[in-house]
């Protein structure tokens, strides 16, 4: 993310901070369906997952090559709305709140996580008479008392191994001297309550539900939501390891994020949190409280792998098909294991019946065309605009107050005149230069970089908000396809603009509630996944303000089975492995397949795939590092039994992780495929 501070200035006067809410940007787009009041539960736990930087066309990818995948098996027992849509600015932050909360920027007040507010008073005021409003917000890492630590600064021993023993409450972690300061109480605004909208969290608490979320700030303490007369924060178990901290081996500087197998490193912390809290305990397994009605958490393995030119030697992003690179396809395998894992221990809680997975991204990212890529640095062009400006005003604050650019330029001006938006405007679009491409060789560009420019009221209209709103941007510029602002060529796409691939995003409801094999071509947002979550568990999605405000729909989900005369819900394990084998020895174990019936099933074939550097052998037949079996039928209730004998191989034993590779397929449909995966413990070097 490219940021400027460039005054922490404002206009002058009596001003307070908005607490209602408005109307947002999107509210004429159509969000097929109607939001229910309370009604039966369909589901009775609601696990949600966000894999950021996800395009549909990468799960369309995916799943086409790897149709007995985990991802697979959620699209194939689920709705796939493949026309979804995120806020804009496609950021982490609204992003994220658009899915919990039901609500646009506009509405929840929630442009960016590094944003600005001409209400709100500078972080450190503690004496606020005759202090001049006009602050950023930044509710990112900065927060964190120890921004360098995996913990944020709460101080643990054992890192990273003891992650886990991080606090569920990150409001400790948060140094409140980096806050802003609200003026009429003269105290720090912590992120929860800078949101002006409930969250699905609130709702569920009140009506007795465990909560909990994993991410990747301290900062996503924001998805509390405003506190209530209790004080109490609505998600009782929030598990935020900061991803911009040093990561362990890497050299000075280089957080999780500087390197995607570091990356996948970090978000495995958070898995391990969801899978203790499908077995009913704590993200840190110490306290047993129960599934949570809503948890879940967001990977960020694709996103880093789509941003970073190189990772260990591969290339990042997009080839030149527009295909996954091989850093990128790395990812999407991680992505899908772990979701295979979670589905399994799901399955083994008895709880596949029960529990809706909601697959979806807080936002895409831009381009996956290489050859379109165009790297500006936009620190010159924000210098060249604040200089006119300050020849053309002599005397007066820098123009730009603040700014945030990473694909779209997005500012708030010290003077929020008509003639100084019409300024900035008229600057940006005549401002040409030169950038570089994805080779680092020089690219020009004209008009900054971007498309459109919108300033003033122009901006508030454009996001559905208020003219004044001391919140919403004074100006927000659309990137032309292909524009990153960054300095360098450390990265090679960005999210945050308006740009289709950082908004075309998957939105898969699958498992109860959902109907199988179900598409959806309607546009839709995902903002209409907060309402749905609601409905879903039986609760009011009115009960959320912004759902009110904006008129948010939950998604169409009808549960009737798909047609076809014969369903076999098939079963598959893996068994007999034990948490540890030393290096060089054979481990025996049992593939089993049950038919649970009601129908036969034909055509089965199954597959263990071995790691590389491992070989598989099959009774006393050397199979190669893949062992498949196959049989022409299984009747309703019977079970097939093969041996497998893996042989770990000087210097690769067997300890406790990520399942073992594993493909199954059948003819006949299999209406709960989410025990087709046959966990086992991690084979590590």
């Amino acid at each position: 993310m490219s940021v400027r501070r460039l005054g922490l200035v404002g206009a002058l006067g009596a001003v307070t901070l908005v607490i209602g809410a408005v109307a947002g940007p999107g509210v004429g787009l159509s969000q097929p369906g109607a939001a229910p009041t309370s009604s039966p539960a369909a589901s009775r736990h609601v696990l949600v997952v966000s894999v950021d930087g996800l395009h549909q066309s990468d799960l369309d990818w995916y799943v086409t090559r790897h149709p007995s995948s985990a991802l697979s098996g959620v699209v194939g027992r689920g709705n796939n709305f493949t026309q979804a849509q995120t806020p804009v600015p496609s950021d982490s932050f609204p992003g994220m709140v658009a899915q919990l909360t039901g609500g646009n920027p506009a509405t929840a007040g929630v442009y960016y996580d590094d944003s600005y507010n001409h209400a709100l008073l500078p972080p450190g005021t503690t004496r606020c008479a005759g202090v001049s409003p006009g602050t950023e917000v930044n509710y990112s890492e900065a927060l964190d008392k120890n921004p360098n630590a995996l913990d944020a600064g709460q101080g643990l021993a054992g890192l990273p191994g003891n992650i886990l023993a991080m606090t569920n409450n990150p409001r400790s972690v948060i140094d409140p001297g980096t806050l802003p300061v609200d003026p009429a109480r003269c105290s720090p605004v912590y992120p929860h309550d800078y949101l002006r909208v409930n969250t699905v969290f609130q709702v569920a608490r009140a009506a007795g539900l465990v909560t909990a979320w994993s991410d990747k700030h301290a900062a996503y303490d924001i998805l509390n939501g405003p506190d209530t007369t209790t004080g109490a924060p609505a998600i009782q178990d929030l598990f935020t390891p900061e991803i911009n901290s040093q990561a362990d081996v890497l050299p000075p500087g280089q957080d999780w994020t500087s390197d995607n197998t570091k990356t996948q490193q970090y978000d495995a912390y958070k898995v391990r949190a969801v899978l203790n809290e499908v077995d009913g305990y704590d993200h840190s397994r110490t306290h047993t409280v129960g599934v949570p009605g809503i948890f879940g958490m967001n990977f960020q393995s694709v996103s880093t792998a789509q941003k970073l030119p190189t990772s260990d030697g591969q290339p990042g992003g997009y080839q030149a098909d527009h295909t996954p690179g091989p850093v990128l396809r790395s990812a999407l395998d991680f992505i899908d294991t772990q979701v295979g894992a979670m589905l399994g221990e799901i399955e083994h809680q008895h709880l596949t019946d029960s529990t809706t997975i909601i697959l979806s991204a807080k936002h895409g990212q831009s381009p996956i065309e290489p050859g379109d890529l165009t790297r500006i640095p936009d620190g010159p062009i924000l210098d060249g605009l604040n200089a006119a400006w300050s020849t053309a005003h002599p005397g007066t604050p820098a123009l730009v107050a603040h700014a945030t650019d990473d694909d779209a330029m997005i500012m708030w001006l010290s003077d929020r005149s008509p003639s100084a938006a019409a300024f900035a405007k008229n600057y940006l679009l005549h401002r040409g230069g030169v950038g570089n491409d994805i080779t680092g060789h020089p690219k020009p560009y004209t008009s900054s970089g971007l498309q459109t420019v919108y300033a003033g009221a122009e901006a508030a209209t454009y996001f559905g908000a208020t003219p004044g709103d001391p919140a919403v941007p004074d100006l927000y510029a659309v990137g032309q396809h292909g524009t990153v602002f960054t300095g360098g060529t450390k990265k090679i796409a960005e999210h945050g603009g308006a740009d289709p691939q950082d908004r075309h995003v998957p939105l898969v409801i699958s498992g109860a509630g959902a109907t199988a094999h179900s598409v959806h071509s309607d546009p839709v947002e995902t903002t209409q996944i907060a309402p749905t979550i609601l409905a879903l568990l039986g609760l009011n999605p009115q009960d959320l303000a912004a759902v009110r405000t904006e008129h948010t729909t939950a998604l169409p989900l009808t549960t009737s089975p798909p047609p076809g005369p014969a369903r076999a819900d098939l079963r598959v394990a893996l068994q007999g492995i034990p948490l540890f084998t030393p290096a060089g020895q054979q481990v025996s174990a049992t593939l089993t397949i049950t038919n649970n019936g009601p129908s036969d099933a034909g055509a089965i074939t199954a597959t263990v795939i071995a790691p590389t550097g491992y070989t598989t052998i099959t009774a006393d037949t050397l199979a190669g590092p893949t062992a498949s079996f196959t049989a022409p039928s299984l009747a309703s209730g019977q079970t097939l039994r093969y041996p497998v004998t893996l042989h770990t191989g000087p210097g690769h034993g067997i300890s406790f992780g990520v399942a073992i590779a594993f493909a199954f397929s059948a003819a006949t449909p299999d209406p709960n495929v989410f025990n087709n995966f046959a966990l086992t413990p991690v084979i590590t070097a």
